[in-house]
């Protein structure tokens, strides 16, 4: 049958403006795409549904735009996104976006939208505008800047399944609306400034969320009751804000739990028994709360458990032998309790790591721990010798045993331990000789057995690897291994490491104990050092005459009430005394002399040496004086802190000046300042140091020649020596002693580039019996935030200074606002490589690329805001000796927030 003409020509006249237009709005699409500047190196439009990351459907229309191709485009984005009306699924995760892209709120067809780890802000009311996208099933906008609060409007995403909005700036409270998203599965809000209360009506309506995250962020008040209608949860994290109260007992009923974590709050109470019902459970941590009473026995039906955290909180009573009818357990953490009685001896057979440190348990470890890589039972009361059972345990890695009663010797199996890597056994009553079966230990980075009982000599291939050993305090003998003189610089070790040992022993080795004696000379004291025990005993007359003088008055005392007798003796030594002082001050200046290892130093070398203290000899000022560099007859150069009269006459100075004498006369190690003597005279008031030709951190960091000759290997080492220096400080003095003052300016640099922590002016001796509460002290830049307000130093306020210093090493300068601004997204979504010093170039070898890893998470680590999150120094010196996991992809693709969320203790096993 034939159409007539002129319905052929009608029919065509219809369709043709249709098929015009349906061409057009294609080009449209494509054009934008264009205009991104993320396809530019594009030529045929026609093939754009293959473009890398378009998807069209079957008329050729764009329904999915995902991770577009990083090329050259316009990060301000003034594409209106409106033009691709059917749109379905749109990731531009990563684009780093400044501001929403416009046109958003117009696709109505979207389902999938993904903005997340950009530079978003909410400054025209474009995070409102997402409500008109009613058919969103998934919502991420994490990792961005956006700091409103969460608008009521989203109300209307009442499809949505997954809400994630982490890391951001929002603030306020959780709006109820949420209430209303009846159909979510994941929502994460955590890592904001949110507060308040946890709204009831949330947890009572969200009952399909498997997913629950709102740590890090500043809510307070009791866990909701309501929190067991979330029967579906399988995750539920509220670690990191500032609850408080009991745990419910509801939460026995989200039978569906595989993790649940309550870190860092300030929950009391005990755990409830109705844990136990929690079948399903894999990870159950409560890390530092208040958290007392026993561990319940239901717990032992956690039976997929696979970590247990219940560190750092008042736990009570002994550890449950059933934990080990837990399988499964792979990560135990009880330290920082109260725990008493015995370690059952089934613990240890399954379970990979296990720390049960800073408790009251006794008796002895069950050394039966072949699957254990990770044991710490340090700080406790245990007893009893190391028996031969421990060679048994072939995958050990880590043993901390510091701080028992451990007693016996080393035994010789203790060799069989191929794969030890960290070996500390400080502070017990260990003794007979170092087993030379150590020896075999090769991958061993790290051996304490400092102030125990042992005597014999030091094996000599103990120091064959690289290894930080400390020997110190105990009954050795013989000479050092000659190795080791050949082997400091790499090895991290000072001949300090070794004192304390038997007088006649380690003689190839010069001790410096500093000695000060009380002898008044009118108005003035001094301070001498001994080169070493031998040397001591040439000297010993002068301790001699000491005793005698304290015998005669001890003496003249008792016969001084027989009258003329006792006056008699009295004038005699007075006489004495007077006829004594006299031959000091024509031999000595009346001023001072003082012992080192290039013998007595008279007043007038150091005068003349520095043409009394003339201003060219000036090299630095710190906290308080100024700093001069002399050299003496004998060719030995010294470095002098002098107090200026005014300020020796300024009690704070003078009480800075006293502080750093005592701190350092107690203290010694490789990498702190050595004090050599001092003079404390109504002329002047002096310390003797020894001279780092180097110049302090930040002189060479500022310095563009000298900047460029810290390669990242020498970069490392320098913040590595200074960590080991403040955990020296923090760990192993007692008390411990805090810096207060830990600056690039006050860590100085030898002439091999060896750091060394000086200026101990303001350093402070813990009292462990109070609180601790100062006056503000230290530099503007390097305080950690919480002395601003709570004025109670700690050694978290050293770590701090520490991580600052740290990033200020790898950054080459200062790194100011960056600190501040960490929480900002911005901020964390800046890639590593942009943030190391560009002075040098970028790390190109495996080793070097691992180690800046390892120092910036390190650092960002020690920087956080709550000090109980900070690592310890002690964690910090482990970290550098943990096996370095391997980078799995490309250095320059590494970004800030990678570093921010890794765990960066646990040792690599592989």
């Amino acid at each position: 049958m034939l159409i007539p003409t002129s319905i052929l020509i009608s029919f065509l006249v219809v369709l043709f403006p249709i098929t015009e237009a349906k061409v057009s709005h294609l080009d449209e699409e494509a054009h934008a795409l264009l205009l991104t500047g993320w396809w530019s190196n594009q030529q045929n439009i026609s093939n754009r549904c293959n473009w890398s990351g378009i998807h069209c459907n079957y008329a050729g229309s764009i329904t999915e735009i995902t991770s577009p191709p990083r090329n050259n485009y316009d990060s301000s984005l003034g594409v209106d996104f409106s033009v691709f009306s059917n749109l379905v699924h749109l990731d531009l995760s990563g684009m780093e976006l400044y501001g929403f892209p416009k046109g958003l709120n117009d696709l109505k067809k979207l389902k999938f939208l993904n903005l997340s780890h950009n530079n978003l802000k909410d400054e025209t009311g474009s995070l409102s505008s997402l409500a008109n996208l009613t058919q969103l099933l998934v919502l991420d906008l994490s990792y961005n800047n956006i700091g409103s609060q969460i608008p009521n409007e989203f109300s209307m995403l009442e499809r949505l399944v997954k809400l994630d909005l982490s890391t951001n700036l929002f603030s306020g409270s959780i709006p109820l609306v949420l209430s209303h998203m009846s159909n979510l599965i994941y929502m994460n809000l955590s890592s904001n400034q949110l507060i308040g209360d946890l709204p009831t009506t949330v947890f009572a309506n969200l009952t399909k969320l498997e997913t629950l995250d709102l740590s890090l962020n500043r809510f307070s008040g009791l866990i909701p009751q309501e929190i067991g209608n979330l029967t579906n949860l399988l995750t539920l994290d509220l670690s990191s804000n500032n609850l408080v109260g009991p745990i419910p007992d509801q939460i026995g009923y989200l039978n569906n739990l595989t993790s649940l974590n309550l870190n860092s709050n300030s929950i009391n109470g005990s755990i409830p028994s109705s844990t136990g019902l929690l079948s399903r459970l894999e990870v159950l941590t409560i890390k530092d709360n208040q958290v007392g009473g026993l561990i319940p026995n239901e717990l032992e039906n956690l039976v997929h458990l696979k970590a247990l955290d219940l560190s750092y909180n008042g736990i009570l009573g002994v550890i449950p032998k059933w934990i080990s009818n837990l399988t499964e357990l792979d990560d135990i953490r009880l330290s920082g309790n109260q725990i008493s009685g015995y370690v059952p001896s089934t613990i240890l057979v399954h379970i990979s790591h296990v720390d049960l440190s800073t408790n009251k348990l006794i008796g002895n470890v069950p050394f039966q721990i072949s699957n254990v890589s990770y044991l710490d039972v340090s700080y406790n009361n245990l007893s009893g010798p190391i028996p031969e059972q421990i060679g048994y345990s072939n995958r050990l890695t880590v043993l901390h045993l510091d701080s028992n009663f451990f007693n016996g010797s080393i035994p010789s199996s203790i060799g069989l331990l191929t794969e030890m890597e960290m070996l500390t056994m400080a502070h017990n009553k260990i003794d007979g000789s170092i087993p030379i079966e150590m020896e075999h230990l090769f991958h061993l980075k790290g051996l304490d057995l400092s102030w125990n009982r042992f005597s014999g000599v030091i094996p000599s291939g103990l120091f064959v690897h690289p290894t930080l050993v400390d020997l110190s305090g105990n009954n050795l003998s013989g000479s050092i291994p000659s190795i080791i003189g050949k082997n400091l610089s790499i090895l991290g070790l000072s001949y300090n490491n070794f004192s304390g040992n038997i007088p006649k022993g380690l003689d190839s080795v010069q001790f410096y104990n500093l000695e000060c004696n009380p002898f008044l000379n009118g108005d003035y004291h001094y301070c001498q050092t001994q080169q070493n025990q031998s040397e001591y005993h040439k000297n010993n007359h002068n301790k001699g005459l000491s005793t005698l003088v304290l015998v005669l008055i001890i003496v003249a005392s008792v016969l001084f009430s027989f009258g003329s007798i006792g006056i008699g003796i009295c004038v005699l030594f007075a006489r004495h005394r007077r006829r004594k002082l006299k031959v000091m001050t024509e031999k000595h200046g009346d001023l001072f002399s003082i012992w080192n290892y290039d013998g007595k130093i008279a007043f007038e070398d150091i005068v003349e040496a520095t043409e009394d203290f003339h201003i060219r000899y000036c090299i630095g000022t710190g906290a308080y004086g100024s700093v001069y560099k002399a050299e003496l007859p004998s060719g030995k150069t010294i470095a002098l802190k002098k107090l200026h009269k005014t300020e020796s006459e300024n009690p704070a100075f003078y009480k800075s000046f006293c502080n750093e004498v005592k701190v350092l006369t107690e203290i010694r190690h490789r990498n702190i300042i050595r004090l050599y003597g001092y003079c404390l005279h109504n002329r002047c008031m002096f310390l003797v140091y020894e001279y780092l030709e180097r110049g302090s951190l930040f002189y060479n960091l500022a310095n563009e020649i000298e900047a460029q000759e810290l390669n990242w290997r020498r970069r490392v080492k320098i913040i590595k020596e200074t960590a080991f220096a403040l955990a020296y400080m923090h760990h192993h003095c007692t008390p411990p002693i805090v810096h207060r003052d830990v600056t690039s300016s006050n860590i100085l640099l030898n002439s091999d580039l060896e750091a060394c922590v000086s200026d101990f002016g303001t350093a402070r001796l813990l009292d462990t019996d109070s609180s601790n509460h100062t006056l503000l002290v230290g530099t503007y830049g390097y305080l950690a935030p919480e002395l601003a307000y709570t004025m109670n130093v700690t050694t978290k306020c050293d770590v701090f200074s520490f991580g600052v210093v740290a990033l200020e090493t790898m950054m080459g300068h200062h790194p100011g606002e960056f600190v501040s601004s960490l929480s900002n997204p911005f901020t964390q979504n800046l890639l590593v490589n942009q943030v190391l010093d560009s002075r040098i170039p970028l790390p190109n070898l495996k080793e070097d690329m691992q180690d800046v890893v390892l120092v910036m998470t390190l650092a960002l680590a020690c920087l956080s805001s709550d000090p109980k999150s900070r690592p310890s120094m002690e964690d910090v010196a482990n970290g550098f000796f943990a096996s370095k996991a391997p980078i799995n992809f490309c250095f320059s693709d590494i970004s800030v927030y990678q570093l921010m969320n890794q765990e960066i203790y646990v040792i690599d096993k592989n």
